[in-house]
């Protein structure tokens, strides 16, 4: 009979992979049609002019240009005001 506890395998080490979410292409920068600007969770930015999003709501150009970030105020359900970013393509 054994001594000691087997060394069996750990219970760690389920973590998946990063998903790289984030800003790839930052104000003022030139972009082509079809790259991605941000890939994101969520509506966290919302799409503008010469921006379309996707289904993983990433947000990817339209036409040749340079990236832009606004601000605009969005109305809510209840009424409520709340400054969002916008990306546009220009």
């Amino acid at each position: 009979m054994a001594t000691s506890k087997s060394a069996g395998s750990s219970r760690l080490g389920r973590e998946s992979n990063a998903q790289r979410l984030g800003v790839k292409i930052y104000a003022g920068e030139k972009i082509k049609t079809g790259m991605i600007i941000i890939r994101q969770r969520g509506v966290k930015f919302l799409p503008g002019k010469n921006v379309k999003i996707g289904s993983d709501d990433t947000l990817y150009a339209m036409k040749d240009g340079v990236v832009k970030f606004t601000e605009k105020t969005k109305k809510n359900f209840n009424n409520t005001r709340k400054i969002v970013s916008v990306v546009n393509v220009e």
